[in-house]
């Protein structure tokens, strides 16, 4: 299933998060954070996200994207639904989208955790294993040609998960992401992005710009500035 949304700005797509063993794909933007010991102050603006959050590059034939965070502690809250921080290529001002992350589904009321991916439009693929709050995850997307690697790892549980498949990628974003189904974030903390890469090298600014997911009443999350490829986004409120 599918959600479509508007946003300020150009138009995104990204992963829209499905409850209960279905996770979809619907797009956003995030901002971020610093260094272990202390973030960086905050960027001059941040960029209206939609239902993302995070770091996003744009330009043309991007081969590749990765990170490392730590997967949070949920609590679910009313009108939460789910949500799931991932790696990606394309999804934003795109119409395709190739990526990978773990999605927590609030429905029941009791966060359930699962490694996923998705290459759009096909629906999205879970994984088995389950994934707890705590467990240390790296994740990438790799392309060669037209054939994209998707791949997931639990660092902490030690198992890992990979999917190719072919597939007419635009290849004109790289996103380092956030993101919640329409209907707000659950409690999640912070998530800190470490390793975050594109194309071999660290995320930067000023080719990568920060987004924070949004409704009607402002601002969702709050990420903090990008210092070596690490960032932290904030839970500001459901």
């Amino acid at each position: 299933m599918r959600v479509s949304r508007a946003v300020t700005g150009s138009a995104r797509r990204g992963v829209v998060l499905l409850a209960a063993a279905v996770l979809l794909l619907v797009p956003a933007p995030a901002h971020a954070a610093g260094t272990p010991t202390q973030d960086p102050p905050p960027q001059p603006f941040t960029v209206d996200g939609g239902n993302w959050s995070g770091y996003v590059m744009t330009g043309t034939g991007f081969r590749s994207v990765s990170a490392r965070w730590t997967q949070p502690v949920v609590t679910c809250t009313a009108g939460s639904t789910a949500f799931a921080p991932w790696v990606g290529l394309d999804g934003y001002g795109s119409g395709t989208v190739q990526q990978t992350g773990v999605a927590t589904d609030c429905s029941g009321g009791t966060p359930v955790s699962r490694a996923w991916y998705e290459v759009a439009p096909e629906p999205a693929v879970y994984y088995e294993p389950p994934v707890q709050g705590g467990d240390e995850i790296a994740a990438e997307v790799v392309r060669s040609g037209d054939s994209y690697t998707m791949t997931i790892r639990n660092l902490t549980q030690g198992w890992s998960r990979s999917a190719v498949r072919t597939h007419p990628g635009a290849n004109v974003s790289a996103e380092v992401a956030l993101e919640a189904q329409q209907g707000g974030f659950p409690e999640f903390g912070s998530v800190r992005f470490t390793g975050a890469t594109v194309d071999g090298k660290p995320m930067s600014t000023p080719s990568a710009t920060a987004i924070d997911a949004t409704d009607a009443k402002g601002f969702l999350t709050s990420t903090g500035g990008l210092s070596g490829g690490a960032f932290t986004i904030r839970h500001l409120r459901e």
